[in-house]
This record gives C-alpha cells, structure tokens and sequence, in this order.
C-alpha cells in the first residue's frame, strides 16, 4: 500500500528512461550502388544481368 500512496502523492513519471538506441540501429546497409554491383563484376547473375539491361539502355539513349 506504500506504493500506492507514494504514486497518488508524487505521481508517476513517463520520461525517456532507460537505454538510448543508435539512430541507425534497424536500417539497412545495401550495395546496389556500389561499382561492382552495378557492373556486375562481383559474380551475382542477377547483378550481370541488370548491368547488361543498363548497358542496352545507355546505348538506346546515346542512338536516339
């Protein structure tokens, strides 16, 4: 009951306690603009394949 009187007397306070988390802590770190990434020379067949879809269409825009 101690408690209870000490809550209804001071009331209860709903401040920024405990640890403080790093701003970046849930954000995710990508590759994709890294160079090797977009000219496909790490390996990935997925990454060889979008650099030649962007090769074509660098080339579409140098023609037209």
């Amino acid at each position: 009951m101690d408690d209870f009187q000490n809550i209804l007397m001071n009331g209860i306070s709903f401040g920024r306690g405990g640890d403080h988390k790093d701003p970046n802590e849930g954000k995710v770190k990508t590759k994709a603009k890294k160079k090797q990434y977009v000219t496909g020379a790490h390996g990935s067949g997925s990454a060889r394949q979008k650099a030649k879809y962007r090769e074509q269409r660098a080339n579409r825009r140098k023609r037209g």
